[in-house]
């Protein structure tokens, strides 16, 4: 399993776009930890799901789930007609088809951390999480809310007072992470291409 936490990345897409990471420790009790709150008392602020190229589900709830639970290493989330499956530790399997270490490694995961990128994208730019497993393939993505969209998703000047839930959940999980606003003169700017300060591994 890799351990991140604290690194930071900046990572340019085909289309141009920079995507800035900032990697939290990734264990079970930490993810778990941040899994749980953003489902349980920020389900009604944020939209999920995989986001790849080609395919972006974007999922938003509108009620709470009805249970989250842990077994196996496995987190679900369900909310009732359906449910999801994230491998956060250690698996195992069951005594009849048990789960090879190689197997196991690859399914839990090992990479996570919260993002944001500005400019080359219609919503202007995006702030979020984000976790991969073992084969460096994307488990799920989290939206927070979007400065450059309404609560109707509908395009607005910067509301950068919408950044709150992102800035709360990095400094609660990044060591030593400060609030996060984007380099502009006045509220309303259109900010320019820097991501701010972010050292670049």
């Amino acid at each position: 399993m890799m351990t991140l936490g604290n690194q930071t990345e900046l990572i340019e897409e085909e289309d141009g776009t920079l995507i800035a990471y900032e990697y939290m420790e990734c264990c079970e009790d930490l993810l778990l930890a941040f899994l749980r709150e953003i489902f349980e008392s920020h389900w009604a602020q944020i939209i999920f799901g995989p986001c790849i190229q080609g395919a972006v589900f974007e999922i938003q709830l509108t009620e709470p789930p009805k249970r989250i639970t842990m077994l196996d290493g496995y987190l679900t989330v369900d909310v009732g007609p359906w449910h999801f499956h994230l491998c956060l530790g250690e698996h195992h399997g069951t005594d009849a088809n048990p789960t090879s270490k190689t197997l196991a490694a690859l399914r839990r995961a090992s990479k996570a951390g919260f993002f944001h990128s500005l400019g080359q994208t219609c919503a202007g730019g995006s702030w979020g999480f984000r976790m991969w497993n073992g084969a460096e393939e994307q488990m799920l993505t989290v939206f927070f809310p979007n400065p450059y969209l309404s609560d109707r998703f509908k395009p607005q000047k910067p509301d950068w007072t919408k950044l709150a839930l992102w800035n709360e959940m990095r400094r609660k999980y990044l060591p030593d992470a400060t609030e996060w606003m984007p380099d502009v003169p006045t509220p309303n700017a259109v900010p320019r291409t820097t991501l701010g300060a972010l050292p670049v591994l």
